[in-house]
């Protein structure tokens, strides 16, 4: 059974590192949640490491420049790991090809021409990614929407129809299918995949739950002079996302309630029902090591 607890200092001393989620836990697009910047940075001054793993398609340095628009301190975290850097390390490999035609909006241009520091110097040794219309490309890069704000996978359903006819693989810079913007729910690039490969379209992933991510956020945190077999616990409100990638990493995880699925617990998000939890991720077929409403 999930044990539920009341702050992420319940389990001081237990682990030397978290991988934790952004949007959901940290802040909800609009605005930094204290308390939970509050317990990354206690965690921090009892030793421990803070991976901020993100499904967002763009850059750490984009990631860094919206931490600090929405005023989360520095001293909250020490690494960021994005779906977005993990994704070009693919791109850069030619998973999809070198000519490929971009699906995303304007804010997800930087995927393309910033590189985290442990990426540049590969993506000189690789060749040239051009950018193409569908007809001339090899591959579809997909970010997001070109407008999450007033679109749906509805709107692309053609535009999908005569990628799967020219058999073209999508690249998803970003697995997650919604996301919360404030109290507005927003589709996100994993949706368009989800479409595609319901059209038999072939798909490919490299943020959360798949290996890739992980395998650079453990190789980035050995770099910052982490112990050799940390013990790593993963914090995040996506179930099919950061819980289940945790688990496929044979890792503990801390289910956050009160994000994505804050209304399947009970009526005070703070407070999940452990018989509410329980039968909910019993339908999941998951499981997670530990629960709380949010994180704090």
């Amino acid at each position: 059974m999930t044990e539920i607890i009341r702050s992420l200092a319940d389990l001081s001393g237990r682990y030397d590192a978290v991988f934790c989620d952004l949007w959901g836990c940290l802040h909800d697009g609009k605005a930094a949640f204290p308390a939970a910047v509050a317990a990354l940075q206690t965690f921090r001054k009892a030793g421990g490491k803070v991976v901020l793993l993100t499904n967002a398609p763009r850059p750490k340095a984009s990631v860094v420049k919206q931490l600090q628009k929405l005023g989360i301190p520095r001293d909250a975290w020490d690494i960021i790991v994005t779906s977005g850097d993990a994704a070009q390390m693919g791109m850069l490999s030619g998973a999809v090809g070198q000519m490929v035609h971009h699906i995303g909006a304007p804010k997800d241009e930087e995927f393309f021409t910033e590189f985290a520091e442990d990426l540049r110097d590969y993506a000189l040794t690789q060749p040239v990614i051009h950018r193409v219309s569908m007809q001339e490309a090899q591959g579809i890069i997909c970010t997001g929407l070109r407008d999450d704000l007033t679109e749906t996978p509805d709107d692309y359903r053609a535009e999908l129809l005569m990628a799967k006819t020219l058999d073209l693989p999508m690249l998803c810079a970003n697995p997650d299918i919604v996301v919360d913007l404030g109290d507005r729910r927003l589709y996100c690039a994993g949706a368009l995949a989800q479409a595609y490969e319901a059209m038999g379209g072939t798909t490919l992933y490299f943020g959360k739950p798949h290996p890739p991510i992980y395998d650079l956020a453990r190789r980035r945190l050995g770099e910052a002079g982490a112990l050799s077999d940390p013990q790593i616990l993963c914090i995040g409100d996506g179930i099919l996302t950061d819980i289940q990638g945790g688990m496929g990493e044979g890792l503990d995880t801390l289910f956050i309630t009160g994000g994505l699925e804050a209304e399947q617990f009970g009526p005070d998000v703070e407070a999940p029902q452990q018989a509410l939890l329980d039968g909910w991720l019993a339908r999941k077929q998951l499981s997670t090591t530990f629960a709380m409403g949010r994180l704090r």
